[in-house]
């Protein structure tokens, strides 16, 4: 499929195949759909990802994708405060968040250390996590970080940026899960009894 007789067809497959997972084939078969549609669907489809693009922002204090300066889970009087779950992105937050099995705060660091990919600490939210326990009543921080090398490198370095608070204790999820995995994919109940199981981060 390399040619359409539209250039707007060709132009909007173009763009739609640029999604992760969409390939050209599927792009004009989601085009093809848009067309048979009312024009207000495409409308109110196009206003909704311009608006998610402009005013989404990020919490001022966990960083979790919001609607407002401070998200509902840190405004929330029903999570317990002094504990903080530490993860990667959004997606393993609301991975960890389904599983119901906690009731705390988190932290999204934005992503994990790479060298190899010039991601290093001071790129991520890893200095605003050591901000937050030193400042606030925080019990326990819970490293809930993909187990992969990267995954193991970053719950080291926050670790060992966090050993002068000596109330503080530092956890990670139960190796129940496989390694080398991505959070994301590991279903509910795994991941719910690897919260429960949690076990202490040792260096």
């Amino acid at each position: 499929m390399t040619s359409f007789p539209s250039k707007l067809i060709e132009d909007a497959v173009s763009e739609i195949a640029k999604l992760p997972g969409i390939g050209r084939k599927s792009a004009f078969r989601i085009v093809l759909h848009l067309l048979k549609q009312e024009t207000s669907f495409t409308e109110n489809l196009t206003s909704a990802l311009t608006r998610l693009r402009n005013q989404i922002r990020y919490c001022s204090r966990c960083f979790n994708i919001s609607d407002e300066e401070v998200c509902s889970i840190c405004t929330s009087s029903q999570r317990d405060t002094s504990v903080i779950c530490v993860v990667e992105n959004f997606k393993d937050l609301l991975a960890v968040e389904n599983t119901g099995q906690f009731r705390g705060l988190y932290h999204v660091l934005g992503g994990l250390i790479a060298p190899i990919e010039n991601i290093t600490p001071d790129k991520l939210k890893i200095q605003e996590l050591i901000q937050r326990v030193e400042n606030e009543n925080i019990s326990e921080i819970i490293l809930a970080l993909s187990a992969s090398i990267e995954g193991d490198t970053t719950a080291f370095y926050i670790t060992k940026q966090l050993k002068h608070l000596t109330h503080l204790k530092i956890t990670s999820l139960a190796r129940g899960l496989p390694i080398g995995s991505e959070l994301e994919y590991a279903d509910e109940i795994t991941l719910g009894r690897s919260i429960q199981a949690r076990v202490a981060y040792g260096i």
